[in-house]
């Protein structure tokens, strides 16, 4: 039945018996046109854009947020209006209700339209200026081309103006998270009898925001557990404990873990000193953050947080922090220009005020700090965010991020000096410091070391031997390195234990630490598949021993051991994690110390060694399928060629096709096990590319693949806007896409399908959708492939669906510096994947316990091409 009640949906939709969003209509905004941004924790995390028009909010959901960076095109799905009186709503949907969630007023202030508004939405081209509290300047949402879809999508872009700002330098999103209606208490109704039901995720307590926060002569009122005491000179920092699984539950709270020296700042008299977990005074080191303390005006306050460097992309590293001091392991008198680079993450505070604050619950301690900190606004000093999700998801979106994991504490746990289980930590795969107690000379083209032996204290305070690294180290930390050991050198083997080790080992005073990433252990306490990560000066020699993994029971809470399938489709891919295949006796790998990749410093043999890792994951992609080789005989950047065909076995457990698959060429080839890629990759193979048919159906593919191939001047966020456009038109289609990197520039997007079509059907299908994205959405997409037909703009490539054409399967290395590889994520995994070389040779023992999870529903999603052929009025034939 019609109606002309322009809020008839949004009345539809909700319960107002039980729901505390509001029901009527609403008053005009006598100030101008309302505009407010809602950020809503519902299934997932979204934010509302909602502008004043025809007296209803047109709404709009921002799944990202929105971007200051006019680069940045955010995807905003329009839904139904919603009643003026919205734009004031916070609160708790309660569950089983539209939008279940929390919701909060992100933003607000009024809009200006730039042209008709009315005439403006009607076409699909909205431009105006916002005047908000956080969003000013002007803005355009533009609607993409729709076939009458319910809920069309539109595009939230910034306009260039004096407010924008670089993606890459600043996220308003993460920069400004909280409510705008501070002064305000909104509970909904169903949380007064609990005033903590409805808080946003990671806010404190609705006492702690009556203790804590209320302003009396500029210094804000202590919690309840505060005690006056003597403000300590010295104090020693809270140390977590390591586990590999970790609790969920409403007590723990997660921040991610970053890449940097722990730093704990007193302030006194608001002078601030800044010491390392060590007590080493670093003060002068860093003037720009000293001052940027001082000015917070802090009286008798312990701060305690992690300085690190952010790279480019705003993900802290290492080896820069050390770069903004003088060279690793040397005493340091004075600040390095680039310190002022350096930015302090606090998240805690265990003294303020002339109060000791160590029996304070832990988010009561969190929120005065945030409190104190939330004027400033130095780049340099930033508040540790919580996260309100399970941990494993967390877990996943850290690591794919770059950071090195997460830390967990219980909400209403005490400050303690000492390593406790109220403070957990889980790492993106296996990483700790060793000492590095020798080397042996290089090879080859290879300056400087070969690798580096390292060592652990064992129980007793012995040293003990844990195996060798070579990877990780490029040139010029190689010659560095060689320059500090030759200084260290001695006759004296450092082990407890002699050690039997290839060549002639140079043995050096352990002195230097070097953190090292891993797969695992061995029976024998060596580490396995080692990769160099930085030099590390910020804790003392003889406290560095093998990491112990806390119980969970030590916890005392409950966490399920995670059972292991035993049985897999043969068909599908593994669910487990990757178990490296040991190298065949039989297989000798010519040249192992010959670099493979300068960039990278990847050897030959360990190529060959990251393919017997990945074995188990990469068979299930190729196994059964025509393969295509990319053999490098003079390495990445040499000459490249690709080999489709062979005239005999030339490379064991690879293996020849039936030749009638692909008339007139000599026989196709299998890979059907870890021999044949361990043997291809002898013979110098880099990389994998697959057929979309098995062998056994050569004619009718069983897959299709769109390969998101990135022009000149295309920023990142729009490869990840492209693949979650194409998604959304696959499901429109009945059709599902699996995402996986592609370990170069761009991302590809998967379709499993039931043998139906041949090949000249499937390719010109997958070239209609190529058009259709093109036609539809053509500030982002293009339909041919030349450079300078794509320059800032994707070309999905559909040519990949002919008959003999391949992509780069899942898991193989690909022949461009660095050595990405191409990985299977999650689409929820998307918005936190930095590149599509996200992953690397080097890294990708981060990524092995995840393994082909990502894809675990791939095979039963096949389905059959006809009805989406259907769909949109393509005939085949």
């Amino acid at each position: 039945m019609a109606t002309d009640d322009p809020l008839a949906l949004y009345k539809k939709k909700r319960n107002f018996g039980i729901t505390p969003e509001p029901a009527e209509s609403g008053t005009a905004n006598t100030e101008g046109l309302a505009y407010v941004v809602q950020k809503h924790w519902a299934s997932r995390l979204h934010y509302d854009f909602r502008l004043e028009l025809d007296g209803t909010l047109k709404s709009w959901a921002v799944p990202k947020g929105p971007s200051l960076d006019p680069h940045v095109k955010r995807l905003a799905v329009q839904v139904e209006d919603h009643p003026l009186s919205y734009g004031g709503f916070e609160g708790t949907i309660p569950p089983k209700q539209y939008g279940a969630g929390h919701v909060i007023v992100w933003d607000r202030g009024t809009w200006l339209p730039l042209e008709d508004p009315v005439k403006g939405f009607k076409a699909g081209k909205l431009k105006f200026e916002i005047h908000g509290e956080k969003l000013r300047g002007r803005w355009a949402l533009v609607r993409m081309r729709s076939d009458g879809e319910k809920q069309p999508s539109w595009l939230l872009i910034k306009e260039h103006d004096k407010e924008e700002r670089a993606a890459s330098g600043y996220d308003i999103t993460e920069a400004l998270p909280g409510s705008v209606l501070n002064e305000r208490d909104a509970r909904p109704k169903s949380a007064a009898k609990n005033p903590d039901a409805a808080k946003p995720p990671g806010q404190p307590s609705a006492k702690t925001a009556r203790t804590a926060v209320k302003s009396q002569k500029g210094l804000l009122q202590l919690p309840e557990a505060a005690v006056k005491a003597k403000f300590p000179s010295m104090l020693q920092p809270q140390l977590a404990s390591l586990v590999e699984s970790a609790p969920e539950g409403s007590e723990w709270r997660y921040e991610l873990k970053f890449d940097g020296y722990r730093l704990m700042t007193r302030l006194d008299n608001k002078e601030a000193h800044c010491f390392t977990r060590n007590g080493h005074d670093w003060t002068e080191k860093m003037p720009q953050l000293v001052r940027t303390l001082q000015a917070l005006g802090l009286d008798q306050a312990w701060l305690d947080g992690e300085i690190v460097v952010p790279d480019k992309d705003g993900i802290p590293n290492f080896q820069l922090l050390q770069g903004a001091f003088e060279s690793p392991g040397r005493r340091l008198t004075a600040a390095s220009p680039n310190a002022a680079a350096i930015v302090y993450y606090v998240f805690d505070m265990p003294f303020y005020a002339g109060h000791d604050l160590r029996d304070v619950p832990l988010i009561e301690r969190r929120a005065l700090l945030q409190q104190l900190i939330k004027n400033n606004t130095a780049a340099n000093l930033r508040f540790s965010e919580v996260f309100d999700a399970p941990s494993k998801d967390l877990l996943t979106s850290a690591c794919k991020l770059g950071f090195e994991g997460l830390v967990g504490k219980r909400a209403h746990s005490p400050y303690q000096s000492r390593r406790s289980p109220d403070w957990i930590k889980l790492k993106c795969g296996k990483r700790q410091e060793f000492l590095i107690c020798g080397f042996t000379e290089p090879k080859g083209s290879r300056s400087g070391v070969g690798a580096l032996l390292l060592g652990i204290h064992d129980a007793k305070g012995k040293l003990q031997y844990a195996g060798n690294v070579g990877s990780g180290l490029n040139e010029k930390t190689l010659v560095d390195l060689r320059a500090q050991l030759d200084k260290l050198k001695t006759e004296i083997c450092p082990f407890d234990v002699q050690t039997t080790l290839d060549g002639r080992p140079h043995w050096v005073k352990p002195k230097l630490m070097a953190e090292i990433s891993f797969a695992d252990w061995t029976n024998t306490n060596r580490v396995r598949h080692a990769v160099f990560r930085s030099l590390r000066s910020d804790k003392k020699p003889q406290a560095i021993t093998r990491e112990k993994v806390v119980n969970p029971s030590e916890l005392k809470v409950a966490t399920p051991k995670p059972v292991a399938k035993t049985t897999v489709d043969k068909n599908a891919v593994p669910t487990k994690k990757a178990v490296s295949t040991p190298l065949p006796k039989s297989l000798r790998v010519t040249h192992p110390e010959r670099v493979v990749d300068k960039q990278s410093g990847v050897t030959k043999l360990a190529l060959v060694e990251f393919y017997a890792t990945v074995a188990p994951l990469m068979i299930p992609h190729i196994k059964g399928r025509p393969i295509s080789l990319v053999r490098a005989p003079s390495g990445v950047g040499g000459t490249l060629f690709f080999q489709k065909h062979a005239k005999e076995e030339e490379l064991p457990g690879v293996k020849l096709l039936d030749p009638a698959l692909d008339r007139d060429h000599d026989p196709l080839l299998e890979i059907s096990g870890a021999p044949g890629l361990l043997s291809a990759a002898q013979m110098n193979t880099i990389e994998f590319h697959t057929w979309n048919a098995l062998a056994s159906s050569i004619d009718k593919p069983d897959r299709m693949t769109f390969d998101l191939d990135p022009g000149d001047k295309v920023a990142w966020p729009q490869m990840q806007e492209a693949a979650m456009l194409v998604r959304t038109m696959l499901e429109e289609l009945g059709l599902a896409g699996f995402l996986k990197t592609s370990g170069g520039k761009g991302l590809h997007v998967v379709v499993p399908l039931k043998k139906q079509f041949g090949w000249d059907d499937v390719k010109n299908f997958s070239h209609h959708i190529v058009n259709h994205l093109a036609t539809n959405i053509p500030q982002l997409f293009v339909a041919k492939s030349g450079p300078d037909n794509r320059v800032g703009k994707i070309f999905t490539d559909y040519l990949r669906n002919g008959f003999g054409a391949t992509t780069a399967s899942a898991w193989t290395a690909r022949a461009r510096p660095g050595m990405g590889v191409s990985v299977p994520v999650t689409w929820e995994e998307l918005p936190g994947i930095l590149s599509g070389a996200q992953w690397t040779v080097q890294t990708i023992a981060d990524r092995l316990q995840v393994g082909n999870t990502p894809w675990n529903d791939y095979v039963k999603s096949a389905k059959p091409l006809g009805p989406a052929m259907n769909a949109i009025g393509f005939k085949p034939g």
